[in-house]
């Protein structure tokens, strides 16, 4: 499997971590683009906003949210295409906002890519 991490995007970048790609439908609050030094903002790679405000991050819904969310990456297959073609070519991290870092669309989608 190629290399993906997950990192929120409120954390500094580390040198050399690899391609850092925004995987949230929303820019996270309070962060610049220079901040975060994203090389992609996959956008079209996040849950629907029905699904995100259905979800919540509540972790009692995780596992209907992981199958949920990975229905529509199987309907989307277009970014989940162009972000494995990224991983294949080297490490990729995939950037967060939210604050549950074990709840979350990069962990669903890391497990996702991992199939």
């Amino acid at each position: 499997m190629p290399a993906i991490s997950i990192r929120r995007a409120y954390d500094p970048p580390d040198p050399g971590e690899g391609r850092r790609v925004l995987v949230d439908r929303i820019w996270p609050r309070g962060i610049s683009r220079e901040t975060l030094g994203a090389d992609l903002w996959l956008r079209e790679i996040a849950p629907s906003d029905d699904l995100r405000h259905w979800f919540g991050h509540d972790p009692q819904k995780w596992d209907e949210f992981r199958r949920r969310y990975g229905k529509e990456l199987d309907a989307n297959p277009q970014p989940v295409r162009e972000l494995r073609h990224l991983a294949n070519a080297g490490p990729v991290v995939l950037l967060y906002g939210a604050r549950d870092t074990r709840h979350n669309n990069a962990v669903a989608l890391r497990d996702y890519l991992a199939q």
